[in-house]
């Protein structure tokens, strides 16, 4: 059977309207110029109209005429039959051959429709001509001209049809693939987002309750013996809550560092410096080397959390004294190097990042100067103490925004 003509649309819904109407009318052509005209036998010619007309009528109500090639089959070869009849009997039999054409092509393989349609047209001119006694080739291009239209206009509305199934589900699959893209994309937007979630709450809130767990541990050893020493040490704790809430609520509305609004990059790492020396047991000194110059909000943010975080790692691990962190302006890169003379460690044998244990540090420090274009680097052995370097470019990078956002 025709897969073509299988799924009904409103197009061919009405295409199969229009032809019922046609064949109807024009079996009631037949069976009206019969009777009107006063035919010897126009009784019969308008009992053989019906018994085609119900023969027809019986197609669309069979269910598997549409879904079976064999009922098909059948089905027109009961037709063809009935109407054989019908043109034996009346010379205006042979317009109903019009509408079997398409009838035909419809049903039929695309062969099979074709040899039924040659047998119809040719069946149509011998009918004709029988009733007219005689032949001439005016009687086979009536025919033969509504065999070819009909072919045509079948097999040219079947092609459209099929290239508009095709442009159908091409567009379906460019739809699901766009979906899939979008799907993708947010999934990978929501990553993103919770990586650089991960690395600003661990430079920043893990950080600074990490250094009020110290500060209170500090202030339970000074007591009783020292209650001025602990009363010291409660106040940088409560100090680094209030600095630390001020940064929470900043990330919250993804506004500028506090440690940076109103100041300079070099301004806000001295201060971090001297926070650190006052808070903890270690002198953090702050020193600039290069001529400042002017870079975007995202690389300023970055260098200080990394330097946070660093300096962070010095104080709760390093048992360092002091810690020397430099901010240098290399012509097109800028450049935070954090030195202690602490303990120092194997930078082969780092600890497996942990929930309760941490670990994140320096995998967050990578990921921040690697996303910005830049580069990090760690040196460090067992009693030596530790040297890291974080190197941004000036210059944005093909991969980097030349004007990214803030990142808080």
């Amino acid at each position: 059977m025709n897969t073509t003509a299988l799924t009904l649309t409103p197009t061919t819904r009405a295409l199969a309207w229009c032809l019922h109407l046609l064949v109807v009318g024009l079996l009631a052509l037949a069976a009206g110029r019969a009777v009107a005209d006063g035919r010897p036998h126009a009784g019969v010619v308008l009992a053989a109209a019906v018994a085609c007309g119900l023969v027809y009528a019986a197609g669309p109500l069979l269910p598997g005429t549409s879904r079976s090639l064999r009922a098909a089959a059948w089905w027109l070869t009961a037709v063809g039959a009935a109407w054989l009849v019908l043109l034996a009997l009346s010379a205006d039999g042979v317009w109903v051959a019009f509408p079997l054409y398409f009838l035909q092509l419809h049903l039929l393989p695309r062969r099979a429709g074709l040899a039924a349609v040659t047998a119809t047209g040719a069946a149509a001119i011998a009918g004709f001509a029988v009733h007219q006694g005689s032949f001439n080739a005016a009687m086979a291009i009536g025919p033969a001209l509504g065999a070819a239209v009909a072919v045509a206009v079948v097999w040219g509305y079947q092609a459209l049809y099929r290239e508009s199934e095709q442009r159908r589900r091409l567009i379906e699959e460019l739809t699901a693939t766009r979906a899939d893209l979008a799907t993708a994309q947010h999934t990978a937007g929501v990553l993103a987002e919770r990586e650089r979630l991960a690395r600003e709450i661990h430079d920043t809130l893990a950080q600074g309750l990490s250094s009020i767990q110290l500060l209170l541990r500090a202030a339970e050893r000074a007591l009783p013996q020292t209650p001025e020493n602990a009363a010291r040490y409660v106040d940088q704790a409560r100090q680094t809550a209030v600095d630390n809430l001020a940064e929470a609520r900043r990330f919250v509305a993804a506004l500028t560092p506090p440690a940076l609004e109103g100041t300079t990059l070099a301004a806000a790492l001295e201060r971090l410096c001297a926070t650190a020396s006052t808070r903890h047991r270690i002198t953090a000194r702050f020193h600039l080397t290069g001529d400042p110059v002017p870079m975007p909000t995202a690389h300023e943010v970055a260098l200080l959390r990394i330097a946070q975080s660093a300096l962070a790692n010095t104080v709760r691990h390093a048992q360092a004294s002091t810690a020397e962190v430099t901010l240098s302006y290399l012509g097109d890169h800028v450049a935070v190097d954090i030195v202690d003379d602490g303990r120092g460690f194997d930078p082969t044998h780092l600890p497996v990042p942990d929930p309760a244990a941490g670990g994140f540090g320096l995998a967050a420090m990578r990921a921040r100067a690697q996303a910005l274009g830049g580069t990090l680097s760690l040196e460090s052995a067992v009693g030596h103490g530790t040297a890291l370097a974080a190197q941004l470019p000036l210059v944005p990078t093909p991969d980097t925004p030349s004007d990214p956002a803030p990142e808080v």
